[in-house]
Order: C-alpha cells, then structure tokens, then sequence
C-alpha cells in the first residue's frame, strides 16, 4: 500500500507538469467591460473580467485530450505526409478535484480552425483554416502527429492546458467497449436501417462489432453525418463512462488491464504511474448526462465537404463555466 501511494503520488506529478502552457489565453476584458480602482489594485495575472464579474482559471483541473483515429489495425509509424489517419472523434476529458466532477466535451470534427501543413520531408510549409479532424493526418501516425492534433486543439481553446492524450484506433472499441461488460445505447433515426439490429428507438446492451458500428458509423451523402455522429458518441460516451465507474469501483486494475489489451492500437504520452494516479479517480468522481458539452456551433456546406463554425461567444462561455471559477 505504501509502494502504491507512493506511485499514485509521482503520476500526480508528472501530470500536472505536463501541461506546455499553467492557463489559457484569455483576454483579460472582454467587450467594454472596464476595471474598477479596486480591480486595478488587487489585479492578477490571468484573471478575467466578464460582465461584471472576475474569473481565475483552476490550475487544478486536469485536461485530456481523447482521439479516436479512422483506422482498424495496431498503431504503426508511417512515412511523413498525410497518413496519419484523422481523428474522427475528439473529446476532451475534464476533471476537477474541487468538485470531485468530471466534464466532457465533444468537438466537432469538422470544426474549422488553423491547421499547420507538413510537406513529406517533415517540414513545415503553411497554415491554413481546414477541418480540424485532418491535423493528426500530418506526421508520423505515432506521437508527432498526436502532438499536432493537441496543438490545434490547444488553439481552439484559446491555449488551454492539456495535461496527456490517448489516439485510439477505431478498431480497438469493441474491446474497450467488451472490457466494461458492455453499454447501454437507444438507437438513434441515422442507424435506423443500417444494421438488422439497429431498429429506431431500441435499446441495445452493446457488444464487440455492434459498438464498433455504433460509434463509427455515417452516411457521407446526408449532411450533418458528422453531428448525428458526435451525438451517437455522445450518448455512447455517457453510457461507457456508467459501465467504466461500476468496473472500477469493482476492481481498479481493470484500468490497466484495459492499458495492456489496447496498446497496440493506442498512442498516449499518459504513463503507467499517471495511470495508477488516475484509476481510482474515475470511480470517485461524480459524471452525469449534464457534464457533457459540445463545442457550439453551426455546420454548413463548403465547397466540397461540410465545416463546422464556432459560436465564439458561446464557446468563449462554456470556457468560463468549465474551467474558470469566479472570484469573490
């Protein structure tokens, strides 16, 4: 027990030394907001004002950045260029120990933002506003093309600080999915017809290839396939996280027994004492259907494929709400 604390201790650590960046970029006064004689006073680096109010940022929270990669087979290096895989699913795991509550937030892989191009030596050439979900296609396939995907992420949130990522293959759902015992879904109108199984308004126990086609599945040709997507993930995700907390709280070495099942079809820069760190955490904390979020926004059609535009206003709140913690 000791050997454990003391383990448990060094991933806490590590962790928050992960983080590039202690807070995020936020303007210090948003609109017309103006600082009062006593705000100018007692004024600290990296508050916020927004109507009327002040805001610090909780450095205790941690962030993760949750990657599902479009391929079926073991992760392996590839040539520099465009075949990394894009990353079709992109949540951000948020927990903080004030509150003992974990939030989620689901980002639209279409989401328009800055994307840095990579020619085939490695180098880079430009940058360019594309959809979000190609970023991790630029690099290696391994942590070089995680590490662009977490920076344009970052960006998106104006610098916020994210403490480790996991880049999982599609192909490993169905055993994350098996490994919980299963997830409880009701069938959606998209999948309505796409499988035998799959009838609108069903409620399923998901298993093996059924969860793999669950949260993987859309229809290219109907637009907005990639939001009934992010909702199907959303209410898998609420599901999984349920079944995960029940195993944990059962026997937390299923965690790394799930590590030792999935690796080769994993990148993650979260290591094993971080993981020992975190395991009993997911069974402490609280998570319900109103932890969700999804980054706000409207899709509309480009030219050639669907884009995702932020609601700045909303996001620049929901950053607030998630993170920030108002000063009294």
């Amino acid at each position: 027990m000791g050997g454990f604390g003391i383990v448990r201790a060094m991933g806490k650590n590590h962790l928050y030394q992960n983080a590039a960046a202690k807070q995020p970029a936020l303007q210090f006064v948003q609109g017309e907001e103006v600082l009062t004689q006593k705000e100018k006073e007692e004024w600290q680096d990296g508050w916020v004002k927004y109507k009327d109010a002040v805001y610090a940022y909780n450095e205790e929270i941690l962030t993760f950045l949750i990657m599902g990669i479009d391929k079926q087979s073991d992760v392996e290096e590839v040539a520099e260029g465009t075949n990394g895989g894009q990353a079709d699913a992109l949540f951000l795991a948020v927990l903080n120990p004030r509150d003992k509550r974990m939030k989620v937030i689901g980002v639209n892989r279409n989401t328009m933002t800055d994307i840095d191009i990579y020619d085939e030596n490695g180098a880079y050439a430009s940058t360019v506003k594309a959809q979000i979900a190609i970023q991790h296609g630029f690099g290696n396939g391994m942590e070089e093309s995680c590490e662009y995907q977490r920076k344009a992420v970052e960006n998106l949130f104006y610098q916020l600080p994210i403490h480790g990522y996991a880049a999982v293959n599609m192909s490993a759902i169905a055993t994350i999915n098996d490994a919980v015992g299963g997830v409880a879904v009701t069938v959606p109108a998209d999948l309505d017809g796409f499988r035998e199984e799959f009838a609108e308004g069903e409620t399923l126990q998901l298993e093996g290839e059924n969860a793999f086609w669950f949260v993987k599945y859309r229809d290219t040709d109907v637009f907005g396939s990639a939001d009934l997507r992010l909702e199907r993930q959303k209410q898998y995700l609420n599901g999984f996280i349920g079944a995960a907390k029940q195993a944990v709280r059962k026997d937390a070495s299923v965690v790394i027994d799930l590590y030792e099942a999935v690796k080769s079809q994993m990148v993650t820069d979260i290591s094993l004492d971080e993981m020992v760190y975190l395991a009993p955490i997911l069974a402490e904390y609280g998570f319900g259907e109103e932890d969700f979020h999804m980054v706000p926004g409207e899709t509309v059609m480009g030219e050639k494929f669907e884009e995702f535009y932020l609601d700045e206003d909303a996001m620049f709140e929901m950053i607030l709400d998630i993170f920030y913690e108002k000063i009294q």
